[in-house]
């Protein structure tokens, strides 16, 4: 069995390599027609393509024609990646055809007639403000608005499906359809040839009751929205009401306007940022809170600990040696393992396969490789690396768990593989079950699930296992010090070094670090706005990173200095602590921010929130834990013991 080993875990290498480069070759497939611009002369066919239904106030997206809209003959879905099946995301096409550069008037796209059901269905999306998202070449369908004339254009991610209000006298507020739409194609001309490129996709919704003479056929003509009479719709025209028996008719204009924004710069638009002073200012606040703690630090290993190591070394006597305390005294038992210390391996290693794909995700996003115009890329691209860094997880729990003296390698890489994922695909599964029950289509499908659990199965844990028989080969890490047989017993504590209090005082500075660009984040996952900021968001990344280690230095050492040893899991619980604070603020946020009103959407936010803060304190736990492991195996290796 030992010579079969190697061939196995070469065997597991080669299969991984295979797989990563299927992913490539596939995202290469899928991206290149995303990104790639395409050039159209005049009379080329544009197909506009629909999107989910989404709102704020439910966050259950639907699919487009999950409501009687206008269909074509065959409804035909686009292929998608992992990430946009995630995201709800079901694009499709629609009946809606436009020719480049040939602006039309009061196009007739189909006539329906509400009976009960439908005129309900069209009711309750309009109650619940969701809005229609429409695509034309990878661009998503904007509405501008403009409230004063002082005011810049804001852009509004697609249209309303219809709005609520009074008319002509009505004393009941009732449901009106936006039934017309008038598009805006912004293109920008090449100046050699005759080709362009789309650079803008806008919309102005109208809700309007059209009007024709005589029985209803292929030729009629509106009177409302006619295009001999040069008459089409404006906001003066009495709206379309949504109920039983109301015949709906849905038309819409295409105008075409040259525009001087290249092809390379029309997500621009798109990625504008209202305030960067914000941004900025958590920067700043951010550094503030980096330069605190560095002086402390700074203070205690420049100061502090060189006086200390100082005097301990210079101590002669046995008389002297009985008189020293401090962070000294308790250095036969400082590298004793920990209760639980398996455990703490399993988060550990959890912890290292976080920082490494959100690092590395990071990177990839500030080169911009995950630009919005791949739809799904970003999440597409954290799930394989948290696959794929399951090689760190492994090697880094098995490493620690050497350390301790362990032998039972395979179980703690068995726990590393399946007890953090596990947790999640739980409380997703649930998540999942309640957004099938709504019949939403960000229900998760069962082909993509099943392809969750080949990932987590297939490659995942077969990397951990490989990482794991790798660092527990190699020869275990020497505690500097050597451990006592019995334990030094602890002595009465302070009340402010009480393992509950500074646990908790510990999360506050991550948190304080990073919680003003949390409101962003959670802004664009909740609002559904884009987010794209991300130099600004390495940067808070890199102060959390200097945060959570200096932290937990400084009440790492106190707590030394107090003879109190057990350091091991208060390291990782001090900086861990962040994610209770984090879990507060998205409750904060909820109540404040959000507009959410029914159950399940509620249980679906906090469901979600509760999954990204336990992920928050296993990334910033496991940051905390190596800076103190470092912190105490340099204060004592420059010390003399006796």
């Amino acid at each position: 069995m030992e010579v079969a080993r190697p061939q196995l875990i070469h065997r597991w290498i080669s299969v991984s390599v295979v797989l990563i480069g299927l992913f490539f070759a596939t995202a290469h497939c899928f991206y290149l027609p995303g990104v790639a611009p395409q050039d159209f002369i005049k009379g080329d066919e544009l197909k506009v393509k629909v999107n989910k239904l989404t709102s704020t106030k439910t966050q259950l997206p639907y699919s487009f024609y999950s409501i009687p809209y206008c269909a074509p003959k065959t409804i035909v879905d686009s292929a998608e990646n992992l990430g946009e099946v995630l995201r709800g995301d079901r694009i499709e096409n629609s009946p809606y055809v436009f020719r480049m550069r040939e602006p039309q008037m009061c196009n007739i796209v189909c006539r329906i007639v509400l009976n009960a059901k439908t005129a309900k269905e069209f009711k309750e999306k309009i109650d619940d403000e969701y809005r229609v998202n429409m695509i034309l070449d990878n661009l998503p369908l904007v509405q501008p608005i403009k409230r004063t004339e002082q005011d810049p254009i804001v852009y509004q991610h697609g249209f309303y499906v219809g709005l609520k209000g009074l008319y002509a006298g009505s004393k009941e507020e009732k449901q009106f359809i936006n039934n017309h739409l008038s598009f805006t194609v912004k293109y920008h001309k090449d100046a050699q040839s005759d080709a362009a490129r789309i650079v803008g996709f806008e919309v102005r919704p109208f809700s309007v009751k059209h009007d024709y003479d005589g029985g209803w056929n292929d030729n009629v003509r509106l009177s409302t929205c006619d295009p001999h009479a040069k008459r089409t719709v404006t906001s003066a025209d009495p709206p379309q009401e949504v109920d039983d028996k109301k015949e709906i008719i849905f038309t819409y204009d295409v105008e075409f306007q040259e525009s001087d924004v290249k092809w390379a710069s029309r997500w621009d638009t798109y990625l504008l940022m209202a305030d960067d002073q914000i941004h900025w200012f958590s920067i700043v606040n951010s550094l503030m809170i980096v330069l605190f703690l560095s002086g402390m630090v700074a203070m205690i290993m420049l100061r502090t600990l060189y006086r200390d190591i100082s005097k301990y070394n210079q101590l002669e006597t046995q008389e002297e040696a009985q008189e020293e305390t401090g962070w000294k005294l308790v250095h036969g038992d400082v590298f004793r393992p920990p209760t639980n210390s398996d455990m703490l391996c399993v988060y550990v290693g959890t912890g290292v396969q976080f920082f490494g794909m959100t690092l590395v995700t990071m990177i990839f996003a500030l080169l911009g490789f995950l630009s919005p115009s791949n739809r799904g890329g970003l999440m597409t691209a954290m799930l394989l690396l948290w696959v794929f860094m399951g090689i760190f997880a492994g090697y880094a729990s098995t490493r620690l768990y050497k350390m301790f003296k362990g032998t039972e390698w395979k179980r703690v890489a068995l726990r590393t593989s399946f007890m953090f994922p596990g947790i999640v695909f739980v409380i997703f599964f649930v998540l999942n079950a309640l957004i099938w029950g709504e019949k939403s289509s960000g229900a998760v499908p069962f082909g993509t699930m099943f392809a969750l659990v080949v990932l987590w199965f297939g490659i995942s844990v077969p990397l951990v296992f490989v990482g794991s028989y790798v660092g527990f080969k190699k020869p275990a890490i020497e505690d500097p010090v050597k451990t006592n047989k019995i334990p030094r017993q602890i002595p009465e504590q302070a009340w402010y070094m009480n393992p509950v209090f500074s646990v908790l005082i510990g999360g506050i500075l991550p948190f304080g670090a990073v919680f003003i660009e949390l409101f962003f984040i959670l802004t664009s996952i909740w609002l559904h706005q884009f987010y794209y900021i991300f130099g600004f968001l390495f940067l808070v990344f890199v102060i959390l990173i200097v945060t959570c280690a200096e932290i937990t230095i400084v009440l790492c050492y106190f707590q030394l200095c107090s003879e109190d040893y057990l350091w091991w899991w208060r390291s990782y619980l001090t900086s861990g602590s962040s994610a209770l604070y984090l879990f507060l603020y998205a409750a904060f946020y909820f109540f404040t921010k959000l507009e959410i009103t029914k159950p399940v959407s509620g249980i679906l936010y906090f469901g979600y929130m509760l999954i990204a803060s336990y992920a928050f304190f296993v990334l910033t736990g496991t940051i905390g834990f190596y800076a103190c492991f470092w912190f105490t195996r340099l204060i004592y290796s420059s010390v003399k013991i006796d």
